[in-house]
C-alpha cells in the first residue's frame, strides 16, 4: 500500500514537472470518457496568459500520437503556448449526420473548450488548431466552419477530400483493407445516400463565402495524399486567401511529422495577436 502511495505521488510530481496532464471528459456528445492530453510551458504561470494550440491526430492513432511524435514540452515552452491533444477516434472529428452517439464538433465547441478555458489561463485572441493526416482535415473543418473562434490553422499531410475512389486506394495502400471507407460509412452513411463530397476541405472553402482567413499547409513529396493538398493551395490561391503552403521531401511518416510540425509554430507566432 505504501509502495502504491508512493509511486503515484511520484507520478504526479513528474507531470507537474513536465508540465503535462492528461484530462478525462465524460461526453455527452460522444457518449463516453474523452482523453485529453495536456501539455504546459515549463515555468507555466497562473497569472499569466497563453495562446492555446488543439492538436488532432491522425486515422487508426489515439491522443497520444503528437506525444509520441514531437517534443511537445519543449514546443510549448519554445513558443510559450498550451497545447491540447484530445482523443479524436476514427470518425474525421465531424457531427455525423448518422450516429447520434457521435456529434464530435458539439463535443469540441460545447464540452473541450469551455473545460479548457476555465482550467487554463488562455489568450482568447491567440487559439490555433493543427493536425496530421486526418486530424488535418479536422483542423481546417473545424477552423473554416469556426474561424471567428480561431486565429489561424495548420495541417501536415492531410486527408482533405471525401473522394471515395481515392480513399478506398487510400486505405488499402495503408491498411491493406477498406478499413476508412467502412468507418466513413458508418460515419457518414453511404456516398449514395449522403454526398462524401459536402463534406471535403475544398466544398467547405467554396461554400463558405465569408471565409477569408489564411492557414499553412503542407505535405512530403512521396506522400499519397500529396494531391489533397495541392487542390487545397489551389483553390485556396484562386480566392486569394493569405496561405502558406509548403511541399518538404518526405512520406506519410512520423519521421515526417516530427520535423513539419515546428513550421506550424513558427507559422502560429508569427500571426499572433497582439493586445
Amino acid at each position: 500500500m505504501k509502495t502504491t502511495i508512493l509511486l503515484t505521488v511520484a507520478m504526479i510530481l513528474s507531470q507537474s514537472i513536465l508540465g503535462q496532464e492528461i484530462l478525462k471528459i465524460e461526453s455527452k456528445y460522444l457518449g463516453k470518457t474523452v482523453p485529453v492530453h495536456v501539455q504546459k510551458p515549463a515555468h507555466y504561470q497562473q497569472s499569466k496568459r497563453y495562446p492555446l494550440v488543439f492538436m488532432l491526430h491522425g486515422y487508426s492513432e489515439n491522443y497520444k500520437q503528437w506525444e509520441e511524435t514531437a517534443n511537445l514540452k519543449k514546443l510549448a515552452t519554445d513558443y510559450q503556448m498550451i497545447l491540447i491533444c484530445p482523443e479524436g477516434y476514427v470518425n474525421f472529428y465531424l457531427n455525423s449526420p448518422k450516429l447520434a452517439d457521435f456529434q464530435y464538433e458539439d463535443f469540441f465547441f460545447k464540452e473541450l473548450v469551455p473545460k479548457i478555458e476555465k482550467k487554463y489561463n488562455i489568450d482568447d485572441k491567440n487559439i490555433f488548431i493543427t493536425g496530421l493526416s486526418m486530424g488535418g482535415y479536422g483542423a481546417l473543418s473545424l477552423f473554416i466552419k469556426n474561424s471567428h473562434f480561431f486565429n489561424s490553422a495548420a495541417s501536415t499531410s492531410g486527408a482533405l477530400e471525401f473522394d471515395y475512389e481515392n480513399l478506398k486506394e487510400i486505405s488499402l495502400r495503408f491498411f491493406d483493407s477498406q478499413r476508412i471507407i467502412n468507418d466513413l460509412e458508418i460515419t457518414l452513411g453511404s456516398p449514395k445516400e449522403n454526398n462524401w463530397k459536402k463534406f471535403s476541405i475544398s466544398y467547405l472553402l467554396k461554400n463558405t463565402p465569408n471565409f477569408k482567413k489564411g492557414f499553412f499547409i503542407d505535405c512530403g513529396i512521396e506522400d499519397p495524399l500529396l494531391p489533397n493538398t495541392i487542390k487545397i493551395k489551389n483553390m485556396a490561391l484562386s480566392k486569394k486567401l493569405p496561405i502558406r503552403f509548403s511541399i518538404q521531401s518526405g512520406n506519410h511518416s512520423t519521421e515526417y511529422w516530427s520535423k513539419s510540425i515546428e513550421y506550424h509554430f513558427v507559422y502560429f507566432q508569427q500571426h499572433l495577436i497582439k493586445k
